[in-house]
């Protein structure tokens, strides 16, 4: 969507995105309707559901989103949300920023597939490891994606999904993103700029 890239780039101007590192996690929203990336939900007895992945920045500005069917394996969206990151520009020469340093996820994302999917964009992995560590010692820059992600579905029209067109749903979800954007970073995308 054109709008939140615009504002991702004026907070980018102002300095309010940190690209240092980045966390990903998904909700999953029931979808009665049906329809396209809809799938039965483990987590809700095999009703039909979607699932919203998000990477956020460091601050918990959403930088991108993909959707999925409920049943899909959050690590199997990995490389999808991933790409799905717009270039975002400074306003100065050069290439636009589409990745982040380091990425924080859960375990859910512990496969070797994944490490090697980040590395090869060059991006630091932070994954918590199934059966050695546990998840909340990555709580501490985790929890920022959560709160983002609850901020999303408390939009009424993302809490559940009535749309059968998953184009729909999507650009719902999209200007979500960019009103969060926008409210978080409020006062200095309208403060004026130095000349």
């Amino acid at each position: 969507m054109r709008l939140w890239r615009i504002l991702l780039d004026h907070a980018q101007q102002q300095g309010c995105l940190d690209w240092s590192r980045a966390a990903l996690d998904s909700i999953s929203i029931p979808a009665p309707r049906g329809g396209a990336h809809t799938g039965p939900n483990p987590t809700d007895r095999g009703k039909a559901g979607s699932k919203l992945h998000l990477l956020i920045d460091a601050q918990g500005l959403p930088l991108a989103l993909s959707l999925s069917g409920a049943n899909v394996h959050d690590s199997k969206q990995l490389e999808a949300t991933i790409d799905a990151v717009p270039g975002v520009r400074n306003g100065r020469r050069g290439r636009p920023r589409r990745r982040p340093t380091k990425l924080y996820a859960d375990k859910g994302y512990d496969f070797a597939r994944c490490r090697r999917a980040l590395m090869r964009r060059r991006i630091a992995p932070r994954i918590a490891r199934r059966g050695v560590e546990s998840s909340s010692t990555l709580g501490r820059h985790r929890w920022r994606v959560e709160r983002t992600l609850s901020w999303l579905v408390s939009s009424r029209k993302l809490a559940v999904r009535r749309e059968r067109s998953s184009a729909s749903f999507l650009a719902l979800a999209q200007l979500a993103c960019a009103l969060i954007v926008w409210r978080r970073t409020r006062g200095a995308l309208s403060a004026p700029q130095a000349a």
